[in-house]
Formats: structure tokens, C-alpha cells, sequence
């Protein structure tokens, strides 16, 4: 193998690592943003685990956050607006990476 075949494989290592700390980012976000509107819904301790599962699953159904940030805004109408939902699952995203970058130390 040269040296250009082994950079490749580096590479294709590097890609396919960061597209998994990304869906394992973009998870974690989904269950924040969910455990924070069952809070704001009022949804009891045994609500909350099938209510975060149901935010997981939207997040399955298209690439990117929107199907997330479209399902909590639609549940969430008239107590926040979508652009609040946007910010917060902004602020979860972030946190989930921080929290990835601090378990891979």
C-alpha cells in the first residue's frame, strides 16, 4: 500500500467517525429537547420516556434537525414559538458535543 492508499483509508476512517459523532450528537439533542418540553407540558415521569421516543422517531424521518425542531414546535404551539425551539435545541446540540468531546478524553 502507498502512501496515497493509506492517506484515503485515513481519511475515509475520519469521515465515517465524524458522521457517527454526529448522529450520536444529533440523538442526544433530540432526548434535551424533548425532556424540555415534556417539562413545559407537563407531562409526568412516566410520559416522558414514550414522549422522547416519539421525538426520536421524527428525528428518522428526514436528514438534519428540522423534523425534530417541527415536531416539539407543533406539540410546544402557543407556549413557545419555533424560533424559541430552534435556540434551545441549538443550546442541546451544543451541549451534546461538548458532552461526546469530554467522554472521548
Amino acid at each position: 500500500m502507498d502512501i496515497f492508499d493509506e492517506r484515503e483509508t485515513a481519511f475515509e476512517a475520519k469521515f465515517a467517525h465524524d458522521q457517527e459523532m454526529q448522529f450520536k450528537a444529533e440523538v442526544r439533542a433530540a432526548r434535551c429537547l424533548a425532556a424540555w418540553a415534556a417539562e413545559l407540558l407537563g407531562k409526568k415521569d412516566d410520559e416522558i420516556g414514550s414522549y422522547t421516543q416519539e421525538v426520536i422517531r421524527a428525528d428518522l424521518e428526514e436528514a438534519g434537525p428540522e423534523d425534530v425542531i417541527g415536531k416539539v414546535a407543533g406539540d410546544l404551539e402557543g407556549i413557545r414559538s419555533t424560533d424559541e425551539v430552534r435556540r434551545k435545541h441549538r443550546e442541546c446540540l451544543g451541549k451534546a458535543k461538548a458532552e461526546l468531546l469530554e467522554e472521548k478524553d
